[in-house]
């Protein structure tokens, strides 16, 4: 197979990340109005019960698959066999987690008709094979498809829900968004895969394997996931998850912009380096996908803590000043997120560390549910959101501490500190500002144009290596042309 352009995948994987963004910046001011804090709560937490059982149908076989998929992708007839193995484990998995959904349904009659529309979340794991093309490095199926029931899913959402009562059809539209996006994806798959003898599929090895990943990922969705069932559980109020929802909707978009599309693209050219036994090129890259890290999470830290007071109300409504506060607990979690996020994806998956690094996230998982335990009930969604920066701050330290020096603390401070620097300049200007504009979306431009403008001119003056290298980059394309 042809070496894949990891220029062209990252480009790609950056269309459809911001489109992942802008499809939300279209909808949540729309959706936030219609419904409500309430009918946002309830989504939130009947989604997460969902998610607990996706998270068994799918074990780990996403980041396994993409793993291992990587490592013969110059093979057709091995990754061939490698994908039905792995794709048939993936349905035996998931018809066993819908029929234990089914009865837990059963169980929840108050809420059974939102669980029920919520079944299409768990036959999206069934028909998810973008681990296969993220293995062989070939993205633009699954962003093609993706993309197109995305928009489908906006323009319905306009058309279709119009008043609080409409929350199941809001549901709806988004758990079958999900599952119609990944049966879409099967249409290029013909092109990559041969006919295999179905009598030599085994799947005793791969359900073990998938076991050690999905340990990791049962963790991460204590922080991800739990957090919401436990606000409902300990609060009974619904209004403060939906304040906690809209929160953790904008904290993914930056952490989408920050480093969703890079590790995307990175995890299995990396993977596949780890093959080739090319550690020095490896250790370049994660350094530098580390300098972007910072240079995108320090810039939205100090920035959603400046504009969050003008941004929320203007964005979600009135009755959403709660988020204001939660942003800003929240926002230092998209550079440590950031960080171990680079780690794991760029080193603990691709060198075959999956199972040390779940040590690391069941530790930072039992700091979050016992900080949830304690700080929810005084607190509440706050309590959630300080719980969620300790445990991402714990399970950073340790990533970093046991990575066999690929990354240290050294590397981090040399790309961190004029980064800090420029952006508490940045913080300092936006909130002068503030002080002399009203709420409003000029206000926000002001904001956002302005700081961002500081936080790129100070990193200039302070020779910041990124940013010097990024310029020094594009002159020398410019003049190559």
């Amino acid at each position: 197979m042809k070496q894949p352009s990891l220029k062209k995948n990252f480009i790609l994987s950056m269309m459809y990340q911001i489109l992942k963004i802008i499809m939300p910046l279209l909808t949540a001011p729309y959706i936030s109005r219609v419904l409500g804090a309430k009918n946002i709560g309830i989504y939130s937490y009947t989604n997460s019960y969902s998610m607990y059982f996706t998270l068994f149908a799918a074990l780990g076989t996403v980041t396994y698959g993409t793993r291992e998929i990587a490592r013969v992708r110059n093979d057709k007839e091995r990754r061939s066999q490698l994908f039905w193995e792995i794709e048939i484990l993936t349905v035996l998995t998931t018809s066993a987690a819908l029929v234990f959904w089914g009865i837990f349904t059963f169980f929840n009659k108050s809420d059974a008709i939102y669980y029920a529309v919520l079944s299409f979340n768990l036959l999206a794991v069934m028909f998810d094979i973008s681990w296969f093309y993220a293995g062989i490095e070939h993205f633009e199926f699954t962003i093609v498809w993706n993309s197109i029931f995305r928009v489908l899913s906006v323009i319905a959402m306009f058309l279709f829900v119009k008043k609080p009562s409409d929350l199941f059809i809001y549901i709806f539209i988004v758990a079958f968004q999900n599952f119609a996006g990944n049966v879409g994806m099967w249409t290029g798959l013909s092109k990559f895969i041969c006919k295999i003898d179905f009598k030599t599929i085994k799947l005793k090895h791969h359900f073990h394997e998938t076991l050690v990943y999905f340990i990791p990922t049962i963790a991460t969705s204590v922080y991800n996931v739990l957090d919401k069932t436990l606000i409902q559980l300990i609060t009974h109020n619904k209004a403060e998850n939906g304040y906690y929802e809209q929160a953790n909707k904008i904290l993914d978009m930056m952490k989408t912009l920050t480093f969703v599309a890079l590790n995307m693209v990175m995890q299995s050219r990396i993977s596949y380096l780890f093959e080739q036994k090319k550690y020095d090129e490896i250790k370049r890259r994660i350094h530098t996908s580390v300098n972007y890290v910072l240079f995108m999470g320090i810039g939205i830290l100090f920035g959603m803590m400046g504009i969050a007071r003008t941004f929320v109300p203007w964005f979600f409504g009135p009755g959403y000043d709660r988020t204001i506060v939660l942003l800003e607990i929240m926002s230092p979690v998209v550079v440590i997120i950031g960080l171990s996020n680079c780690l794991g994806a760029q080193y603990y998956t691709p060198s075959g560390k999956r199972k040390q690094s779940a040590n690391y996230i069941i530790a930072g998982s039992v700091i979050n549910f016992v900080l949830n335990c304690l700080f929810i009930p005084h607190l509440m969604s706050a309590g959630a959101a300080i719980a969620t920066v300790i445990a991402e701050s714990a399970i950073t330290i340790l990533y970093v501490g046991h990575c066999n020096r690929y990354l240290t603390w050294g590397v981090i401070l040399s790309h961190l500190w004029r980064k800090l620097i420029a952006g508490a300049l940045m913080l300092a200007v936006i909130l002068f500002i503030n002080q002399y504009m009203n709420v409003g979306f000029i206000a926000l431009i002001v904001q956002v144009g302005v700081g961002f403008s500081v936080y790129c001119l100070m990193l200039v003056i302070l020779k910041d290596d990124f940013v010097i290298d990024f310029a020094k980059n594009q002159l020398l394309a410019k003049l190559r042309h």
